[in-house]
């Protein structure tokens, strides 16, 4: 079997000169950076004191999610002769925070994929592929919680 290793680092920069004092006193935000990449600024949902223009990791998983079907689902229809003229996936998922006895998760996730095709490729067939897709992506097959795709196709 052919694996693959991935390597980042996460640095926490909200310290506000107190440290982890008290919980209001240090900032959630943190800056993500892996090798030759961009840093991605990223902070915590805001429900949970965080900066509402950073990335959170729950954007972060949700995001992660759609750009491996997407990137499935281009490559087949390369190999299946559907042109794809535009992607847009405005995608959703629910996190349930949990109780004091059982801790928070995911508990779904929708892409909402719009592709437009061109006029000679089949929209059937261009409308399966995202079956393929969705199984073949090594994110959507790591987690414990459904994925769903509601894919709308369009023709040129």
């Amino acid at each position: 079997m052919k694996q693959h290793t991935y390597q980042t680092t996460v640095e926490w920069v909200g310290n506000s000169g107190r440290g982890t004092s008290s919980y209001t006193a240090y900032e959630r935000d943190f800056i993500a950076s892996a090798l030759n990449k961009p840093n991605i600024l990223g902070s915590a949902d805001p429900a949970f004191r965080g900066d509402k223009t950073r990335w959170n990791p729950e954007d972060m998983l949700l995001a992660s999610i759609s750009a491996c079907h997407k990137l499935w689902y281009l490559h087949f229809c390369a190999v299946n002769n559907i042109i794809v003229q535009a992607y847009r996936d405005e995608a959703i998922a629910i996190m349930d925070e949990g109780s004091s006895e059982q801790a928070g998760r995911f508990i779904s996730a929708t892409l909402k994929p719009r592709v437009r095709i061109s006029s000679e490729s089949d929209a059937v067939k261009a409308l399966a592929l995202h079956e393929n897709a969705h199984h073949a992506c090594f994110i959507a097959n790591s987690l414990n919680f459904p994925v769903k795709c509601e894919a709308i196709i369009e023709k040129d």
